[in-house]
């Protein structure tokens, strides 16, 4: 069991993400679209709702693989589904898209990225809600369960490190956007790959407030085994300076990139980087691994 971080700083995350993780406007996502639905699923006493998109949902074709999206505080799964602008994406690469609800928490939709108890004002069981939603669509055959994945905005992001700490199981690899982990006790049951996108203006120090993105980073870094030397490659996107480093395991191939977004903010990021948008950059270190590490 490694010990990392303070628990209690789910706490100091509602102050500062409510100022920074204001919804977008009004979604104006057809829910008649082909392959497009709201789901319902009672889990813990709770009616919970998650968007879900199949691109080629007439087609009776193998499982696919998944990717769980989580909105950040007080957002809306619809309302990120159209920002986050994945769609596309899922059509030319066929994966399954998957955007959960989050639930209240003092009047704004959240995600209980912390185990319960302690200092956590939150008892909602998301990492179970999560698990639910899993065993529901490989029930019904739509997906392929080694090639599940997780990434999240804001406390969306803090969400997928949840899962990675204590769902490793469910899923093949993770990422997170302007999100921070807050886990004092990690115990994934398996090397696991890592993305970052982070601003340098978003808390990258930790500002006393979360863990340090570089504390972060260091920490999945040792997990994975990585050598601490990397591979660093810059760019420029019409004026948006950003560093790639990739640390990478060369006997497994596990790795964990980072994209450092110079003088970046807390955003969703939709930035170029040698010819790829930010979305294909995710989707692509993603699809080359399963729940058993790099794919043939």
């Amino acid at each position: 069991m490694c010990k990392f971080g303070n628990m209690n700083k789910f706490l100091n995350f509602l102050l500062v993400l409510t100022i920074i993780s204001c919804d977008k406007s009004e979604s104006s996502v057809d829910l008649s679209s082909p392959g497009l639905s709201t789901q319902t699923l009672n889990h813990d006493g709770m009616d919970r709702q998650f968007l879900i998109y199949n691109p080629n949902s007439n087609n009776i074709q193998s499982e696919r693989p998944l990717l769980i999206n989580f909105h950040g505080f007080g957002g809306q799964a619809k309302d990120f589904f159209e920002w986050s602008n994945m769609r596309s994406l899922a059509d030319s690469e066929d994966f399954i898209l998957v955007y959960p609800q989050g639930s209240d928490l003092g009047g704004s939709s959240h995600w209980n990225a912390a185990l319960n108890g302690g200092d956590n004002k939150s008892d909602t069981d998301d990492l179970g809600f999560i698990e639910a939603i899993i065993n529901k669509l490989s029930s019904e055959k739509l997906i392929d369960v080694k090639r599940v994945y997780a990434i999240g905005y804001s406390n969306g992001g803090m969400m997928s490190y949840a899962l990675a700490c204590y769902k490793s199981n469910l899923i093949a690899a993770f990422g997170s956007v302007s999100g921070y982990m807050l886990q004092s006790e990690c115990t994934p049951s398996h090397s696991i790959p890592l993305i970052k996108l982070h601003g340098t203006n978003d808390y990258y120090d930790g500002g006393g407030v979360y863990n340090s993105v570089e504390s972060t980073l260091n920490y999945w870094i040792n997990f994975n085994n990585i050598n601490s030397n990397f591979v660093l490659e810059t760019y420029n996107d019409n004026g948006t300076e950003i560093e790639f480093y990739n640390y990478q395991n060369q006997i497994n191939q596990i790795a964990v990139h980072h994209y450092k977004v110079i003088n970046g903010e807390h955003v969703w990021f939709d930035f170029n980087f040698n010819g790829n948008n930010s979305n294909k950059i995710i989707w692509d270190f993603f699809s080359k691994y399963d729940i058993d590490g790099l794919r043939n």
